[in-house]
């Protein structure tokens, strides 16, 4: 959060733009840097979304490396300091209108108005006197993962400096998601029908660049467990690069695919991961670990598209949900109830909680279900009519006339009963 938030004065505004750039320099210069994302682009290129740009080190060299964030694919060039700074001034203003530079100590937003005036907003993350977290401190907290692994270097999550790999400072919030994200699974894993398995075979759906199947994988490994951990990714480059390092450092059980989780048909699942899986994406994933019995299903949903249009407003709510950010609320906390009480109707213990929220995105609602076995499996089955009613009167309350992941657990009951 911001603890202060400093508006430069009218006279100040007319040379904001330069005003950024310079504290992007100074930023760089005093190695407080962390990242810089260009948003709201107005260019040629109509897949484009976002840059972003961070400090690289390259055979001793410091580098601006860009990441091109396109619909379908993310490209990355890398760049001096001076020539990477000169294009940023070049794209400022005229392809992207919104700019945001995160130091350890700040963050800097600039944006340009319709007509083309910027404006410049300094937010101070910390208190005078009291000193930011810094990526050293960040490292010396105790993780369940280790950086001395080689591939995180292949994944740019580290950089040798002085021929240690070390964490880049801008990757260390998603260090700390990676690691959080194991800490949640050993949990799950421990309290799962897995647990005395030496076995286990899982597969992550929208893999992306494989920070968190690489992690999956070493852990496992680390645990003593012969495990093969799948990546599923659309895009394609994506997939060549993570094949590319599981197999440069003979990464034996690792594998990544190029598919789409509505056809996608694993051989076995005992885990499965979908993390921001669009829409309903979401329910079809778990649809899939249940139809294959997963003993673990963690998810983190992303929109809601599905069930904001159905959504009969109940009279008592309409002060409340009139506006659209509060309708929007409701219709995600709805969707993920129903699908939490899903699970649990088909014999999972469930849970719905906050987790390390991803760069890319502020959603932060990670869904949690671990399989019931022996008695508290059949206590489950008891209680499954209970925890149907319960999602026929949500239903009913808000006027719902579909949801996906319903539907196609009630099309495999169908299908078992024509059988």
């Amino acid at each position: 959060m911001f603890s202060a938030l400093i508006d430069p004065p009218p006279a100040a505004q007319a040379d904001a733009r330069e005003r950024f750039m310079l504290l992007v320099q100074t930023a760089l210069a005093d190695g407080s840097f962390v990242k810089l994302l260009l948003s709201k682009y107005t260019g040629a290129e109509v897949t484009l979304q976002r840059l972003t740009v961070r400090e690289v080190h390259l055979r001793g060299e410091r580098q601006l490396s860009f990441l091109w964030r396109h619909q379908t694919k993310d490209v990355t060039k890398n760049h001096p300091l001076a020539e990477g700074l000169a294009q940023v001034g070049t794209l400022l203003g005229r392809e992207f209108q919104n700019a945001h530079l995160q130091t350890r100590s700040q963050e800097i937003q600039l944006a340009f108005s319709r007509k083309g005036k910027p404006s410049l907003r300094v937010g101070v993350l910390a208190a005078e006197g009291q000193p930011a977290e810094t990526a050293s401190h960040d490292k010396a907290k105790q993780r369940p993962l280790s950086l001395d692994a080689p591939f995180w270097t292949d994944l740019g999550v580290t950089h040798l400096v002085k021929g240690e790999r070390q964490l880049v400072p801008a990757l260390s919030r998603k260090w700390k998601q990676i690691n959080k994200f194991i800490e949640v699974m050993s949990a799950a894993l421990k309290s799962s029908p897995l647990a005395g398995s030496s076995d286990v075979q899982v597969v992550d759906f929208g893999s992306g660049k494989g920070y968190l199947t690489f992690a999956m994988h070493d852990w496992l490994v680390g645990q003593g467990k012969q495990s093969r951990v799948t990546g599923v990714e659309l895009r394609e480059d994506m997939v060549s690069l993570c094949n590319a390092a599981a197999a440069r450092h003979g990464l034996a059980g690792l594998h990544f695919e190029q598919g789409d989780v509505r056809s996608y048909t694993p051989a076995r699942l005992d885990v499965m991961i979908a993390l921001h899986a669009c829409d309903t994406a979401t329910d079809h994933a778990i649809h899939l670990g249940l139809r294959a019995g997963a003993a673990i299903i963690m998810c983190s949903p992303c929109c809601h598209k599905q069930i904001r249009p159905q959504m009969q407003t109940p009279p008592l709510l309409r002060p409340m949900l009139q506006h659209g950010i509060h309708l929007g609320q409701e219709a995600e906390m709805v969707t993920d109830s129903l699908r939490a009480l899903l699970l649990e109707s088909q014999g999972y213990e469930t849970q719905v909680f906050e987790f390390v929220a991803l760069e890319h995105t502020s959603k932060n609602k990670m869904i949690l279900a671990v399989k019931k076995s022996g008695a508290a499996l059949a206590a489950a089955e008891k209680r499954k009519p209970e925890v149907l009613a319960q999602i026929a009167e949500i239903k009913r309350f808000y006027g719902l006339r579909e949801q996906c992941l319903e539907t196609l657990i009630q099309g495999d009951a169908a299908s078992a009963g024509a059988a």
